[in-house]
């Protein structure tokens, strides 16, 4: 049983940790491992992260649909990085002006953990800080990012070189959400 939980959700809680264990020994010979998803749950990833980050960059995204979120960013180029998915109902994909980039918003709790941008065949990410779990807020190195007036050309080649390019998308086969 989980400290200070009990019932019903104590052992979600406990769950949930046990699959979060799983998935860290899955990928402990790949580096560094940062876990994290939405508030309930339903959308949690693990960022593989080589070498360990002395500092992670946090960018501020300044769209109107990330200053309304709080969306500060963070992506490692030569990541790898797994979105599990508890209940795929539950998740809206959202996108706007350009519409080449896709908000996994949790229909359930209403975080967005995850950004996706499909460019040439490949899956391309980033994740929100504000939704990782167990790193220390002091090796964020927040910036801001300003994208308005850029161009889709230039947006997409900037993705391509900044955003993680191994991304597995995948429905979770087990463990419920929080």
């Amino acid at each position: 049983m989980v400290e200070g939980g009990g019932g019903e959700r104590g052992r979600i809680a406990s769950r949930r940790a046990s699959h979060v264990a799983r998935r860290a020994r899955v990928w402990q010979n790949w580096g560094v491992l940062i876990n994290g998803g939405c508030h309930c749950g339903n959308i949690a990833f693990t960022l593989v992260w080589e070498p360990d980050p002395i500092e992670i960059p946090a960018r501020a995204c300044t769209c109107s649909f990330c200053r309304k979120h709080g969306g500060v960013w963070t992506s490692h180029p030569d990541g790898v990085l797994r979105v599990a998915i508890g209940d795929p109902a539950r998740v809206s994909r959202y996108a706007f002006g350009t519409e080449t980039a896709e908000f996994h918003v949790c229909g359930r709790c209403g975080v967005v953990p995850v950004v996706t941008s499909a460019i040439d065949g490949n899956l391309y990410a980033v994740v929100n800080v504000n939704a990782l779990e167990g790193v220390d807020p002091s090796r964020l190195r927040r910036a801001t990012s300003d994208v308005e007036g850029e161009d889709t050309a230039s947006r997409l080649a900037r993705r391509r070189r900044n955003w993680i390019a191994r991304v597995e998308l995948a429905a979770r086969t087990a463990g419920p959400a929080r």
